[in-house]
């Protein structure tokens, strides 16, 4: 009878071991593939946070280039004008020693005078301090010798004197059309070397 005991728990003792093992297997398996849909879902979680990363970068490079190109177009537009603006001064400061086609160089003068305004009110709005300074100046500058040149104008005969005085200032202007610029192609990176700090206008 003992014998038959023996062999059942011997039995039963191997189908327990059996289906121990089977589960232990089984809890093993399951733990292994939790672990690896752990990492997996990590990984995935890595590439959705690097995928952030890279998006938010490139949507500020983006930003940031399109700020330049913006500067760049402003930078363009003021100095443009700015440059017209003083040129058609010089055509009127000829045209009032030469005595004739004044009215023409003071319609161009005006319009130049407001296309200068407008592109230095768009530039104000995007242009960093250093530029805006001399922009400023320079605007200051070309203001000055457009109101010495209406009341040059406006009197009668013409006061040559006053005619010599603004000629002997047009250097001056210029110099400030090229501080703005250097201040311009700074801020772009197009130059290295810091540029002048006389941005104070001598008008």
């Amino acid at each position: 009878m003992s014998g038959q005991w023996s062999a059942v728990f011997t039995a039963v003792v191997g189908v327990v071991g059996t289906l121990g093992a089977a589960l232990l297997t089984q809890q093993r398996a399951d733990r292994t593939k939790q672990m690896e849909l752990e990492a997996a879902d990590a990984v995935r979680r890595e590439e959705r946070r690097h995928a952030q990363e890279v998006l938010q970068a490139e949507r500020a490079e983006q930003k940031a280039q399109a700020l330049v190109d913006l500067r760049r177009s402003c930078y363009i537009a003021l100095n443009t004008a700015s440059r017209q603006y003083l040129t058609a001064q010089v055509n009127l400061l000829h045209a009032l020693r030469a005595g004739t086609g004044i009215e023409p160089c003071l319609q161009q003068l005006e319009a130049c005078r407001l296309a200068q305004r407008d592109s230095f009110a768009q530039a104000e709005m995007v242009v960093p301090d250093a530029v805006l300074a001399a922009a400023t100046a320079a605007g200051h500058r070309l203001n000055a010798g457009y109101g010495q040149l209406q009341r040059i104008t406006a009197a009668t005969p013409h006061d040559q004197e006053e005619l010599d005085a603004f000629a002997a200032g047009i250097d001056e202007s210029w110099h400030q059309l090229a501080l703005m610029q250097q201040q311009m192609r700074h801020t772009l990176g197009i130059d290295t070397a810091p540029p002048d700090q006389d941005t104070t206008s001598t008008a």
